[in-house]
């Protein structure tokens, strides 16, 4: 049996990655160690997973519970590389995904680079992704080794998904710092928009203040068609786009509390 790659190496971080594969939530929606880790349990955990396997391989890394904010912080630090770059991406490297035609016109996926394929594409250890094409890539609810490309000319002829990616200082092993809890009070905002393909406790929330019928707490088409309903008939919301921002879910509480 082989030893294990130095902690805080990138060889490390992708030993630990390739380990989780396999790994399903539940029993409850979006219950897992990932989640418990980060302190947000039961919400949408991508990168709960990318945080946990840090902290296992003691890889330090920006928070990137939220993903926005986990690219965003590779930026500061001047370590992100757009897939348009031309640069090649390295094993350990963190890679972030906006999946085409979604309905979620941001970054809303985060992975953990193995390999550059050599044709466009890299292999990939994601969590909450789904193992086949057809499942929901962003919110599939397993840990999957995948294929994803980050060049349009590449030789699968797979969509590309990968905005880009930023790569961690390895080196020394350090302790991973837990993100702060999320907010679990249903009634009061999370501190993000509320995007569709969301899922959780604010979701039902939302579609109960509607009258969805059967608040299941995961953004689809017809909670999306009731919440653009809703900010067409409350123009001092902003545009009807479907996205929940603190003055939309103000609004939806207070009608829920009537």
């Amino acid at each position: 049996m082989s030893m294990p790659a130095p902690q805080g190496s990138a060889a490390r971080l992708v030993e630990v990655a390739l380990a989780e594969v396999g790994t399903i939530e539940g029993p409850k929606d979006n219950q897992t160690k990932y989640g418990a880790f980060t302190k947000s349990n039961f919400q949408p955990w991508c990168g709960s997973f990318v945080m946990w396997c840090a902290n296992e391989a003691q890889v330090k890394v920006p928070n990137t519970v939220y993903t926005p904010a986990g690219a965003e912080g590779f930026k500061k630090a001047k370590s992100w590389f757009d897939a348009n770059s031309g640069e090649k991406p390295q094993p350990g490297d963190i890679v972030y995904f906006d999946f085409p035609g979604d309905g979620v016109d941001r970054i809303s996926h985060v992975g953990i680079v193995v390999k550059d394929n050599g044709d466009g594409t890299m292999t990939t250890v994601e969590g909450n992704t789904a193992g086949n094409a057809k499942g929901d890539q962003r919110n599939g609810g397993e840990c999957c080794k995948k294929i994803r490309a980050y060049k349009k000319d590449n030789k699968p002829k797979l969509l590309v998904g990968v905005v880009g990616w930023g790569r961690p200082k390895f080196g020394e092993p350090v302790a991973q710092k837990v993100a702060k809890p999320p907010v679990t009070d249903p009634l009061v905002y999370p501190g993000e928009t509320i995007d569709p393909g969301e899922s959780g406790i604010h979701v039902k929330t939302i579609q109960q203040a509607l009258g969805v019928p059967k608040p299941d707490g995961v953004y689809g088409p017809v909670t999306k068609k009731a919440v653009i309903a809703f900010q067409k008939a409350n123009k001092q919301l902003g545009a009807p786009d479907g996205v929940i921002g603190p003055k939309t879910f103000a609004a939806l509480v207070k009608l829920l509390k009537k």
